[in-house]
């Protein structure tokens, strides 16, 4: 990969923002592969498309970019909240390509993969409406909560300048198709859980420790009055995709890549 950008591209453009969104787009076009099948490049779709930028020529996953020139490791701006809840309740969302760029020296410095199976409405956040003044008054915009996907579910390509071999990306692609759910709700209850588990910074931990986080999943979700055995269960399923491993009497160990 050639993580400088292209800059022949920007000629016919004035604006920064158009810039940005021209030279980013051609770096992927130009350097990246599709993480999913690992054919060697991927290509774009026509401009304005209302759902992806990329598609894989191969395998016809279709992927959605998001750029800025600081670190992506809270929140990142996106479109509309309505169209984008209804995208994850459908799930008819794209795999997204989250990347950060050095704006001095105009060079890709991290780059990663968030698959589709891991969005759920709780990682998008709603906005305020735009003002009555703006030109497009009321309309109500979102952000994606990046601290709140799962680290399984952000799978670094570059991380600091540094490549990762294109084969662990599609690895760690693989082995997280196993977290896949078409139901949002059982979704939305695996993410969290595997959040928790995530937060914990022993490799050992009990069913204790993640009952800890009873108060904190009963906010998330507050219909659900048995929180306990929604915990069981979704340990159940970490255990058997092999994330984590029952070792008996309440204890259990993270496997090898379950942060």
């Amino acid at each position: 990969m050639n993580l400088n950008f292209d800059f022949s591209v920007r000629k016919q453009y004035h604006s920064s923002p158009q810039i940005a969104r021209v030279i980013t787009e051609k770096w992927v076009l130009d350097n990246m592969f599709c993480p999913r099948c690992g054919q060697s490049h991927i290509k774009q779709f026509e401009n304005n498309r209302p759902v992806a930028d990329f598609y894989c020529p191969n395998c016809s996953n279709q992927y959605e970019l998001k750029s800025k020139s600081g670190r992506i490791d809270r929140k990142v701006v996106d479109g509309a909240y309505e169209t984008m809840v209804k995208r994850i309740l459908s799930n008819e969302n794209p795999d997204f390509f989250f990347m950060h760029y050095s704006r001095n020296e105009y060079k890709v410095v991290d780059f990663f993969v968030v698959p589709k199976h891991f969005f759920v409405p709780q990682i998008i956040e709603k906005r305020r409406p735009l003002s009555d003044n703006a030109r497009r008054a009321g309309w109500v915009g979102c952000n994606i909560i990046i601290e709140n996907i799962p680290s399984q579910g952000k799978i670094e390509v570059i991380k600091s300048g540094v490549e990762n071999e294109p084969t662990t990306v599609i690895d760690k692609i693989n082995k997280s198709r196993l977290l896949e759910k078409q139901d949002i709700n059982a979704r939305g209850w695996l993410m969290d859980i595997l959040n928790c588990v995530n937060q914990i910074k022993s490799s050992v931990f009990s069913l204790a420790d993640i009952y800890a986080f009873e108060e904190q999943l009963f906010e998330q979700h507050s219909r659900n009055h048995n929180i306990r055995p929604k915990i069981r269960q979704q340990l159940q399923y970490l255990r058997d995709k092999g994330f984590i491993e029952f070792l008996g009497n309440g204890q259990y160990k993270k496997c090898e890549g379950t942060n």
